[in-house]
């Protein structure tokens, strides 16, 4: 994570966080997070997005019959030296200095190995160290044979006296995934160099019995750059819902291939140490019982180990080490699965912490202490972040066997449908402060739904999108094979619609994606990050929750979605290619930019002609999307836009996986002289305040504003508009704290919204009010059942009843005239709501 405050009055802001001005002492003080939380405008390199769209995933555990055993060495070709590595400056690892320090220690012996899981956005490779006692080829295979059985058969593991006799217990250690947090990468390779080399008998006892893994840096880019985010602007440990970054699925794999039951994810900088456990909500779809049960008691033993290297206040600045469970109210919670910690539980990790170092040395510390003082605190963090893995493999050697059964217990609840177990002080003994307030379970469905066939083939595209996800997730997704129905209201399902049966060893992660979420509002005062993130609602698919307690389908396992992407056979003159969806948005692009002449249809559909069907097909195929026949030949022409974009990196990416030809700008660029000729729409989110600019600059946009146009979201959005004069509205900011899952009322006809999913996603809402002449609303937020319109997430009024769900009931969230379109939702919000972005995409069409 980052830090945090555990203060009530903590203000979140989009994509970030800002600091409480006066926390409580002692308390965690959050961090910003880059670009998007400064109100600065993304820059990212167009070659960080494309890496990050195509870099493969490396699989980690291949077939049984190609297992190989450890050590697994190899040598690593030195990086160029660089000499602008931010770490040099603290005395830490330059990361070009890593890769022979990493062939160095395999030189150690027969215990250290080395794999490369893939590259960063920035091409950067990323390594992952084993440490363990060596393994022949067949005991490696024997490993993974009683990894799978723990997974997908844990009744039967429950009971072979092999698993608690030979299964080597995995621990994981998570360095560095923001990258101006350093000191993990340097513990980690003290921590190597001595289990490598000592030849104590916790030491030999630890290896025959445990797998050590260390994700050396997960943020190699970072780590250069000296930023928290990696070359594509992203906040690493925002991404794993999503995983839109090379990194992110990178880690996403060691999860899946290796199993840890216990990790650690090594941060800074609280002051004293903070280790988790967290404080509540606590995600509702964990075993949490066993979770809390595992986690608090490593987290005490990593105390102890931390306050006995004996700093103090005093002579170091160091305060005494902090467990938010036990110390803290709220302010640091284990809600969303979008945390390294937060994410590892869904593949059967039992003890899983953030731990952060206590002393600063990044940011502004960087800039302005000297260099003495800065390496006196970095040597400080590397200390404390080796006695917390140390501490933590203490703990998995001493309590190999139980960690192993809470593991296997995850599996069983979830393979039989057991219910959870709400923790209390009778259910998790030895944890004190058990209350209420801890307690968050949740219904688990009996299987979910993704209809496909000729009533979901609108939603195709999406369908398949959220099928891969699942199965890239580890979920087991199976295939009718013929039609079917499950008394859900008398519905039907068609031949090939997929099933997510809850019975599998992953329900707690299937379920954390897809089901809807809770309006946890009333439970907490604030909130760390996110509250809701549906993948269900937000993806685009259409998803059932299937409650019956039967599930008897004609059906068989897949491997990969089938493909969706066709093109009408026959004589026809036109094509047509719906623009619901992220991924029709990229093909008509890349028609577009192929030099194809595409029409307009009245619902917003794209026109295209038959003359251009082999460049359809192979769009069909490389999006995997669907031109059906039309007789209707289209109205206005589309062209190939250029977007002007001030926006955080997260929209950045989405519009530039959509294929628009973006062109990052700011108040900076734009100060600097911008050639306005090289644009034909502005989307303004973050980073452009017309206030700021020089009058040059100032005229400049102005004049593009009048003779093209504006597609703003949020606050930035809204003030360029009333500065141009181009749609006339009131703006009403909600609680800046705001974020989840809404549900909206979409415009009839072929504007912006034709064809959006009925819920899109918030932070800090705006909505609008007052519209003038020409305003047009394209999404209202609608009221609910309740009168508000959040259906997951955390939106409270202010403290005198203004900004609250029940005040946007109703409101326009989606406005649009002819030269501008405003946004008050997030629908590209860190690249994940998946289903919304078309909106945008829309939206720069039509002002363009």
């Amino acid at each position: 994570m980052a830090t945090a405050t555990a203060a009530a009055t903590l203000l979140l802001t989009p994509n970030g966080a800002a600091a409480d001005p006066t926390p409580r002492p002692g308390a965690p003080v959050r961090e910003g997070s880059g670009p998007s939380d400064s109100g600065g405008a993304a820059e990212v390199p167009e070659s960080a997005t494309a890496r990050a769209l195509t870099a493969p995933v490396t699989e980690l555990t291949p077939d049984a019959g190609t297992v190989r055993g450890y050590p697994r060495e190899r040598v690593l070709t030195p990086d160029p030296e660089n000499p602008a590595d931010k770490s040099i400056k603290l005395g830490l690892t330059p990361y070009h200095a890593i890769a022979p320090e990493l062939n160095a220690l395999q030189r150690l012996g027969d215990r250290v190995s080395v794999e490369v899981t893939g590259r960063s956005a920035g091409g950067h490779r990323l390594y992952l160290v084993t440490v363990t006692a060596p393994e022949s080829a067949r005991q490696a295979r024997a490993q993974e044979r009683l990894r799978e059985l723990i997974e997908n058969a844990p009744v039967a593991a429950a009971a072979d006296p092999a698993v608690k006799r030979d299964y080597k217990t995995p621990v994981f250690f998570n360095n560095n995934i923001h990258g101006n947090e350093w000191e993990g990468t340097d513990a980690s390779l003290k921590l190597i160099e001595k289990l490598a080399t000592a030849q104590d008998g916790s030491t030999t006892d630890l290896l025959a019995h445990h797998r050590v893994y260390f994700n050396i840096t997960a943020n190699p880019d970072g780590r250069i750059a000296g930023t928290r985010a990696n070359a594509g602007g992203f906040d690493l440990n925002r991404d794993f819902v999503t995983a839109s970054q090379p990194e992110v699925r990178a880690m996403r794999q060691i999860a899946i291939d290796k199993q840890p039951a216990l990790m650690v994810d090594l941060h800074g900088y609280v002051n004293g140490t903070l280790i988790e456990p967290t404080t509540p909500p606590h995600g509702e779809n964990y075993e949490y019982d066993l979770f809390l049960k595992n986690t608090y008691a490593n987290a005490l033993g990593m105390e102890a180990a931390v306050n006995s290297l004996g700093y103090t206040p005093e002579a170091d600045g160091v305060e005494p080490a902090q467990i938010p469970f036990r110390d803290q109210e709220e302010g640091w919670d284990d809600w969303p699965p979008i945390f390294t910690p937060q994410y590892m539980p869904f593949h059967g990790t039992v003890a899983a912490h953030t731990v952060e170092f206590p002393m600063a040395v990044n940011n502004d510390e960087y800039d302005e202490l000297p260099v003495t003082e800065l390496r006196r605190r970095a040597s400080i963090n590397v200390a404390v972040a080796g006695a917390a893995m140390r501490a933590s493999l203490d703990y998995a050697r001493t309590h190999r066997g139980s960690l192993v059964a809470d593991q296997i217990e995850v599996f069983r609840r979830s393979v039989t449908g057991a219910a959870q177990v709400p923790v209390s002080p009778e259910t998790v003994p030895g944890v004190p402060g058990i209350g209420p307030e801890d307690v968050y379970t949740t219904d688990f469905p009996r299987a979910y739904v993704i209809p496909t066939g000729a009533g979901a083939q609108r939603s195709a595209p999406a369908a398949a999108r959220l099928v891969d996800h699942l199965l890239a997730n580890d979920v087991q997704v199976r295939r009718a094979t013929r039609d079917f129905g499950l008394g859900v209201g008398g519905k039907t399902y068609a031949k090939g619609s997929y099933v997510v049966d809850l019975r599998q060893p992953k329900r707690g992660m299937a379920n954390v994606m897809l089901a809807d979420g809770r309006d946890i509002s009333d439970k907490v005062s604030v909130m760390y990050d996110i509250s809701g993130w549906s993948l269900g609602r937000l993806w685009g698919a259409t998803v059932d929750t299937v409650r019956t307690s039967e599930l008897t389908v004609p059906d068989r396992a897949v491997h990969a979605a089938a493909k969706v992407g066709y093109v009408a056979p026959g004589s026809t003159r036109w094509l047509r290619l719906r623009l619901d969806d992220a991924r029709e948005i990229a093909a008509l692009n890349s028609l577009l930019a192929d030099g194809v002449a595409v029409r307009r249809a009245a619902d917003g559909s794209a026109i295209v002609p038959v003359s251009a069907r082999r460049k359809a097909v192979v769009a069909a195929r490389t999006y995997d999307v669907v031109f059906d026949a039309t007789k209707e030949s289209g109205g206005a022409p589309l062209r190939r836009v250029r977007v002007a974009a001030a926006v955080t990196p997260g929209e950045l990416f989405a519009l530039r996986e959509m294929n628009f030809d973006v062109v990052p700008v700011s108040t900076a660029v734009l100060d600097a002289g911008f050639d306005w000729s090289r644009a034909d729409v502005l989307f303004a989110s973050s980073g452009l305040d017309p206030a700021e600019l020089a009058p040059a600059a100032r005229a400049a946009l102005d004049t593009f504003l009048a003779r093209e146009g504006l597609v703003g979201r949020g606050a930035t959005g809204a003030a360029l508009n009333a500065a141009a004069g181009l749609l006339t509205v009131d703006v009403v900011e909600g609680n800046p704290d705001a974020n989840g899952v809404v549900r909206v009322v979409n415009s009839s006809g072929g504007g912006v919204t034709a064809g959006a999913p009925d819920h899109s996603f918030v932070y800090a809402p705006v909505w609008f009010t007052g519209l003038g002449a020409g305003v047009r609303v394209e999404q209202s937020y609608a009221s609910g059942v309740s009168g508000s319109p959040l259906v997951s997430g955390h939106w409270r009024a202010l403290a005198d009843g203004s900004g609250g769900p029940a005040q946007a009931a109703g409101r326009a969230a989606v406005v649009s005239g002819p030269h501008a379109v405003l946004f008050g939702t997030e629908p590209l919000f860190r690249d994940h709501p998946k289903g919304e972005f078309a909106q945008v995409a829309r939206a720069l069409l039509t002002v363009s």
